[in-house]
């Protein structure tokens, strides 16, 4: 198996007659979706997602991939091919079509509406080419054949991209569902026709490569979720992801059995359950979903409530409710549902949602505790039985972690792929298809890219590094006037400290040191604001880590007069 190497440098020019293929982001990670491949001069997309930030990460909204390797080269992008509308694959859209918005969409009816309504919130209006399995579509060089494939999201495809170099196939996320909510089966019969054809490369889906066997049917949920409704005194409130189509569905169907009224909480919850309604993906019986506003008019008994928030995250609406920050004030007797898996990072904060929906009184019901999810991701017996089917010539695993794409390669080993033909690549690392074979040829800038406002890329790793050890151990000021003539102090030292736990009166023992100090410096002729700013601050964060053991931001301002 090759594998990246960390002093890779700047690809070569592609060969004539050769495909490259850059990671931009999901390999190494979950999320931030993205694939760049290059034919002839001419570039082509797939996904454009986001990466949620972790508790690292502070003040950090959303994490896009890095347009930097492919910025001189916009007008080189043929489209973007979306595979489906889940965020980790649509939601870096609206930011690389602000750089050329007329760069054409490609995806199926439901990711493209999706995406839509989330572009007409960022003001652009987009280019876009709806397709559906079997279909098959020229994107400049590149022949592209959509598949379907079953996901925790309907309208998911596969896509298989033809050029001279060779054939393509791009599984984007899925599984085998035997017994799929919409009865839209992962078209195996299309990718051993592709097989037969010959896959030159296959890029999988590596999400659950280290979970043994097949995923459960998704429908095999039904039965508890009606088993918890049949139970619940109170109120039900559901956090699942705000593209959950199928796991929506089943939470309609009970409530419908069971005499509730429904109403989706949060713009995202809102915004794609009406898209999905509108559309004839989500089945809703007449007057069954009703405006939030109404919900106090009926008895808790009949009410249930579908939000976001199912990852802990911070601003979320069942986050917010858990910490008594929401209009729906959890009360005991509730029960809440955490309709989906957690996502590698985000246990902490997961388990600090489910404590505090606890000390209200509410009855959490979760994955630990219920069977009320089921993957959307294959496991390894079903990539065996799929690589089995395709029997690609080059296998490169993406979309996961490092330890799934390591054991997504070893399960391609098992299935007869060579091993010098099995490429474990990460974000950036270039990978060419050259007569047949995959190798790495190079690397390119691949960074995260943080998203803070409106603020795009201005936030780097030292301002994150500053707010976390602002987070951790406050920061303390100390103003100082001198003369700016003789460098002797007129006025200060005057220090105050916040978040750091040390009391300003404590400061009056390190006072003394710092006068001291900066007498000397005049002495020496030291009257630059800058060294005098550098003496105060190894003076106080000397005595500060001597004393307290801490180290706390320190911020000498020195003013001349």
């Amino acid at each position: 198996m090759s594998h990246p190497h960390p002093e890779l440098g700047s690809p070569p020019p592609l060969p004539d007659g050769g495909l490259r293929v850059t990671p931009l982001g999901g390999l190494g990670e979950i999320g931030r979706n993205m694939t760049v491949f290059e034919y002839g001069g001419r570039l082509l997309i797939v996904d454009c997602g986001v990466l949620f930030p972790e508790e690292e990460q502070p003040g950090i909204d959303l994490i896009l991939p890095d347009f930097s390797s492919i910025r001189d080269r916009l007008d080189d992008i043929e489209g973007i091919v979306l595979t489906h509308g889940h965020e980790d694959h649509i939601g870096g859209v609206p930011y690389l079509l602000r750089e050329k918005p007329d760069i054409p969409l490609i995806g199926s009816k439901l990711t493209l509406a999706l995406i839509e309504a989330k572009l007409q919130e960022h003001r652009i209006r987009p280019y876009t080419l709806e397709v559906a399995e079997g279909n098959r579509e020229r994107v400049g060089p590149f022949d592209c054949e959509f598949v379907a494939v079953n996901h925790s999201i309907p309208d998911a495809l596969a896509v298989a991209i033809r050029t001279p170099a060779g054939m393509v196939v791009h599984t984007g996320d899925f599984k085998m569902d035997q017994l799929p909510l919409d009865n839209r089966l992962t078209d195996l019969h299309a990718f051993a026709r592709l097989s037969e054809e010959g896959i030159d490369l296959l890029l999988a889906d590596s999400t659950n490569a280290e979970v043994p066997g097949f995923v459960p049917p998704e429908r095999d949920i039904s039965n508890v979720l009606r088993q918890v409704f049949a139970g619940a005194r109170k109120r039900i409130i559901v956090a699942s992801f705000a593209s959950h189509v199928h796991r929506i569905q089943q939470i309609l169907d009970a409530a419908h059995e069971y005499g509730r009224r429904v109403a989706f909480v949060g713009r995202s919850m809102v915004r794609n359950m009406g898209i999905a309604r509108d559309l004839g993906y989500l089945k809703v019986p007449p007057g069954l979903v009703v405006d939030v506003k109404t919900l106090d008019d009926l008895p808790d008994s009949e009410v249930v409530l579908v939000c976001t928030g199912s990852q802990g995250e911070p601003m979320a609406a069942l986050s917010r409710m858990a910490n008594r920050d929401h209009q729906i004030r959890i009360v005991d007797g509730d029960t809440v549902i955490l309709a989906s898996s957690l996502i590698p990072g985000n246990e902490n904060a997961v388990y600090r949602v489910i404590n505090g929906l606890t000390r209200w009184g509410a009855n959490v019901v979760h994955k630990g505790n219920a069977k009320v999810h089921v993957s959307g991701h294959a496991s390894a017996g079903e990539l065996l039985y799929f690589y089995n089917i395709c029997r690609p010539k080059n296998l490169m695993p993406v979309h996961g972690e490092w330890r799934h794409l390591r054991a997504n390669a070893e399960l391609g080993a098992l299935t007869g792929v060579p091993h010098d033909r099995i490429v474990i690549a990460e974000d950036g690392v270039v990978v060419d298809l050259v007569e047949g074979k995959a190798k790495i040829s190079g690397k390119v800038q691949a960074g995260y890219v943080y998203v803070d406002g409106l603020s795009v890329g201005d936030v780097g790793e030292p301002a994150l590094k500053d707010r976390k050890i602002l987070g951790d151990e406050g920061i303390i000021s100390v103003f100082v006037v001198v003369d700016s003539s003789t460098g002797k102090i007129t006025g200060g030292p005057h220090i105050q400290a916040r978040g750091s736990g040390i009391e300003d009166s404590a400061f009056g023992a390190v006072t003394p040191k710092i006068t001291e100090v900066l007498e000397r410096s005049a002495q020496d002729g030291v009257v630059e604001p800058h060294q005098l700013q550098q003496l105060i601050r190894r003076t106080l964060g000397k005595w500060v880590s001597d004393t307290y053991r801490r180290r706390p931001m320190i911020l000498p301002v020195v003013v001349e007069v």
